[in-house]
């Protein structure tokens, strides 16, 4: 007998008998003689409804409720899923953050997890009854509900899964698997078999949409071992088509790693250059000090080497990117601070794209910049601008070429599967 977590996103839980099939798959994982505890969705596009709603009742919404609002569509799911197992005779009830309790921060639409008090759900998978847990809720410490921000419903999964100790967590979701590449952008990407924690941490970070990037974090810290599955597989066998595990690094069997594991792309990004930045002490700080006060993450950052002309001093352009979502407040934020900078102009670009080559086999192996940027020039590509980990490389190109980028980097790599 093993410990599951179970959790289904927001298409596989989009009506009813959408929902009657992801009970009929939890009954076949009870059937194994396994305690199976289930993390729900809201159904998919519910969550953005319900915001939307907040946000014509008013502009400036108190965040507590919300979340009182928004965590309303995990719990019809949870309730729904728990219904549809009684009905094929599968013992179940729906626990709401509250009842659990997954205690909580009291940052009311971006919570963190704590805890996971787990006292009573044992008890219940004890008793031979799944758990339906809705995602993306918890309770903070004055007894309000919370949410843990958009995509929190992976992370919910994990500190459950974490906290009950189960064996894996299983993800379904409407894809069957970590790919190399974006499949409908190169025909050829292979699904991984395993991929390591801080690989996935990466590639959720850059661009790929598979786990969001909270769970991966999660689930490396407290090493719980994630599986990626698709719910949408039919007939008697779609339990048993592997998906992709996510563990880590000492687990991988492969004995030669393969140098690059994946390569994603991100078109969520918008470049910003001052220009004429005076080059003195402090100056770098009093651009990203506003910005990270107002909680926007910088990523990609260039400095240009300082000029002098004449007697004029020093100056230099710096440029960097962040979230295309967060470009007007960051426009706001710098263009109040520029007596402060001291920068000439303000210049932004929303048409770019950040492409990455992910793979701790980098580790070892001397090159994979030198490739990337080398495969890039032979076609004409132009790079903007470069950031690097241990593991990942990534550059800014233009939004037109990100797919011509992806297809020549995945086929320079290796990457791409034998044709049938």
């Amino acid at each position: 007998m093993a410990r599951i977590v179970m959790k289904f996103g927001g298409t596989s839980m989009a009506g009813i008998e959408r929902i009657r099939n992801v009970a009929a798959r939890v009954k076949r994982e009870t059937d194994k003689g396994n305690q199976v505890a289930v993390v729900v969705s809201a159904m998919a596009g519910e969550t953005d409804r319900l915001v939307n709603f907040c946000r014509e009742a008013s502009a400036l919404y108190d965040p507590r409720e919300y979340d009182v609002v928004v965590s309303a569509g995990e719990q019809v799911t949870s309730g729904l899923l728990a219904i549809a197992l009684q009905e094929i005779g599968v013992p179940a009830r729906s626990w709401l953050g509250w009842q659990l309790p997954i205690h909580t921060s009291d940052a009311f639409a971006k919570a963190r997890i704590r805890t996971v008090d787990t006292h009573a759900l044992d008890a219940a998978l004890a008793g031979g009854e799944v758990a339906v847990i809705p995602g993306f809720q918890g309770v903070a410490e004055n007894g309000r509900v919370t949410t843990l921000g958009r995509g929190g419903s992976d992370t919910s999964a994990v500190a459950v899964a974490a906290a009950m100790k189960a064996e894996r967590c299983d993800i379904y979701t409407d894809v069957d698997g970590v790919y190399t590449t974006d499949p409908r952008i190169v025909p050829r990407a292979r699904k991984l078999k395993q991929v390591t924690y801080e690989e996935m941490l990466e590639l959720a970070s850059v661009g790929a949409k598979v786990l969001q990037t909270r769970s991966v974090g999660l689930a490396m810290k407290e090493g719980v071992r994630v599986q990626v599955l698709s719910s949408f597989g039919d007939g008697p066998d779609a339990d048993t088509l592997p998906g992709t595990m996510i563990v880590g690094e000492e687990e991988i069997t492969q004995v030669e790693r393969q140098l690059i594991t994946g390569i994603a792309h991100d078109k969520n990004e918008a470049k910003i250059t001052l220009t004429s930045v005076p080059d003195r002490p402090g100056a770098v700080a009093s651009i990203f000090a506003p910005l990270a006060d107002a909680g926007i993450n910088v990523d990609m950052i260039i400095q240009n080497i300082a000029h002098s002309y004449g007697v004029a001093a020093a100056s230099t352009d710096v440029t960097f990117t962040v979230p295309s979502t967060d470009l007007a407040r960051s426009l706001d934020v710098l263009g109040n601070a520029q007596a402060t900078i001291g920068f000439e102009k303000l210049v932004h670009d929303t048409k770019v794209a950040k492409i990455s080559v992910v793979g701790v086999g980098m580790r070892s192996h001397a090159g994979v910049a030198s490739t990337m940027f080398t495969t890039l020039g032979a076609r004409g590509i132009n790079v903007l601008a470069i950031s690097t980990s241990e593991i990942k490389v990534s550059v800014l190109i233009d939004e037109d070429e990100t797919e011509l980028a992806v297809r020549v980097l995945h086929s320079a790599y290796g990457l791409d599967a034998q044709a049938a």
